[in-house]
């Protein structure tokens, strides 16, 4: 059993109520099978709620009800199941293209009953018109100027990135403002989630995205 800290516990509750054993069931496929396959080091085992879970989970108030929202890069599911776990309104369509990671997915998948959760095999590059999204987002993938083109083509003209990023995020933004605004990003900013949660907030890009011609 992954221990767990009071004041993790208590903003665990708040952002996935009666949904939170299902929270603690996916913390142990990471700490077992999901470290055994590689998908998470060892040394993340003691920091898996707040570095991971918690950390992935509070960028839920940035999506609106009812989105879907396409996870690209899933990896071990950080965002994507943390999301599908907390907001069981979303429809998920996790992204990788590693097999033993889309295997390690599907089984958590399937053991905790997420029926809101597709997951697809391939590169997001590809995924281009095989998927409707109305936010994607992203942990880790890469510097926020090559992430737009990953990203920003997923929502047909229409729609939101929400990239959890780290310190630099401002200066990302900077320097991948003409690649933002060529995909048909009009307004990016970066936003803050769950202050009031965590004893460090997770750091989001935000870009909104509206081709002329589109319409929601």
């Amino acid at each position: 059993m992954v221990e767990i800290t009071a004041a993790e516990l208590e903003a665990a509750e708040k952002i996935f109520g009666e949904r939170l054993d299902l929270a603690k069931r996916y913390v142990e496929h990471l700490a077992t099978s999901g470290t055994e396959r590689g998908l998470i080091g060892p040394r993340e085992i003691p920091r898996l709620w707040s570095r991971h879970v918690l950390n992935c989970a509070v960028i839920e108030s940035a999506i609106a009800m009812d989105s879907h929202v396409a996870d690209v890069g899933s990896g071990a599911g950080l965002p994507g199941l943390c999301l599908a776990i907390a907001r069981p309104d979303l429809e998920l369509t996790l992204i990788e293209p590693l097999e033993r990671r889309v295997i390690w997915l599907q089984e958590v998948v399937d053991d905790l009953g997420l029926d809101n959760v597709t997951i697809m095999r391939t590169r997001a590059e590809l995924a281009v018109g095989l998927v409707d999204a109305d936010v994607v987002t992203a942990r880790a993938v890469s510097a926020l100027s090559n992430l737009a083109g990953l990203t920003i083509p997923l929502l047909n003209g229409h729609g939101e990135v929400v990239a959890i990023k780290g310190r630099s995020a401002a200066e990302e933004i900077e320097k991948a403002g003409k690649v933002i605004r060529k995909l048909g990003g009009v307004e990016t900013s970066v936003v803050v989630c769950g202050q009031e949660l965590l004893e460090e907030p997770t750091t989001v890009v935000r870009i909104i995205v509206n081709k002329p011609g589109k319409t929601a």
